[in-house]
């Protein structure tokens, strides 16, 4: 994996500052989706729909501050994408069946077919009415999508396998090295030449790391030359320098983690700035377009506006 070489990587680092507001930033007048290319093309963001009984939810138009998953999800309707991942917390506040129906379908759901998920905390929760502590209404609602009855799932597109982890580790036996979703993650890789892992909680937060949980995750996806880890949890968007399983930069074989907390459910800021080339608190969505060897990224905020891109190679 090489450092950012796109041009205006270089102008929006200096732009860009932690916890920045809404429409902070300034990035190219196009999108991802409009480069003249048949690679592949995704896009990504996690903590999505409100709770349909909360009061911003207004009918799923939300506010202006919040509840915005008709507003991200506007952006993904008909773009010539080939896949969308959700990176958890799908559905809030436990995402039952019921909640699934009333806020996420009539948004993101609305290009359910190209929808690859995984499940986040919120998913499992209880205690209101459809909860289920199996997050049955998450599975219930993506059938087959969902991947295995763990909730892995794998997929290639062009020179990139695609793997999603459901690492709720309680819920979906652990995420140690000798586990199964670790197992799983050994069997899926390197396969293609290039790598995106994803799944909900992240292993960094701009100080330390949110979960010891996630290490041995890492240290696997660092030893095989993983290039992407797409994470949500955290509802902000962060990118961070390509770096190891303890947090020192590599920029020629490190792995660089995404956060994009920023699907529309609420927003708030990044922790701390360790290894963070840039965040913003903004709701929207990041497409990734998917070269033979290469990559480019662009954060697009609801208003349309990229407000961070660039470019970076394979390991």
């Amino acid at each position: 994996m090489g450092v950012s070489r796109g041009v205006f990587a270089v102008a929006l680092a200096a732009l860009l500052t932690l916890g920045s507001a809404p429409g902070a930033g300034a990035g190219p007048v196009h999108r991802l989706a409009t480069a003249a290319t048949s690679d592949p093309l995704i896009a990504a963001a996690g903590d999505i729909a409100c709770d349909p009984s909360s009061s911003k939810f207004r009918n799923g138009q939300g506010t202006s501050s919040a509840c915005k998953q008709k507003a991200t999800s506007d952006l993904i309707l008909g773009e010539p994408l080939d896949a969308v991942l959700t990176l958890g917390d799908n559905q809030y506040q436990c995402g039952s069946t019921q909640q699934f129906q009333k806020s996420f379908d009539p948004s993101w759901g609305r290009f359910k077919s190209m929808i690859h998920p995984v499940p986040g905390d919120n998913e499992y929760e209880t205690g209101g009415s459809g909860c289920s502590s199996s997050a049955a209404g998450y599975f219930q609602y993506f059938g087959t999508a969902a991947g295995n009855s763990r909730g892995d799932s794998a997929f290639t597109l062009g020179t990139w396998r695609l793997i999603g982890l459901n690492a709720e580790c309680s819920h979906a036996g652990g995420c140690g090295s000798s586990s199964p979703q670790a197992t799983f993650l050994r069997s899926q890789l390197g396969s293609s030449e290039c790598t995106i892992v994803y799944w909900h909680q992240p292993y960094y937060n701009g100080t330390s790391h949110t979960s010891s949980s996630y290490r041995a995750f890492w240290d696997i996806l660092y030893a095989q030359h993983a290039d992407i880890v797409l994470n949500g949890h955290l509802h902000n968007y962060a990118r961070f320098a390509p770096q190891d399983a303890s947090g020192h930069v590599d920029a020629a074989q490190g792995v660089r983690q995404f956060i994009v907390g920023t699907g529309g459910r609420s927003l708030f800021s990044l922790d701390g700035s360790q290894n963070v080339e840039t965040t913003t608190k903004q709701y929207g969505i990041l497409e990734l377009r998917l070269h033979a060897t290469s990559y480019h990224w662009a954060f697009v905020n609801t208003s349309g506006k990229v407000v961070d891109s660039g470019d970076a190679d394979c390991t």
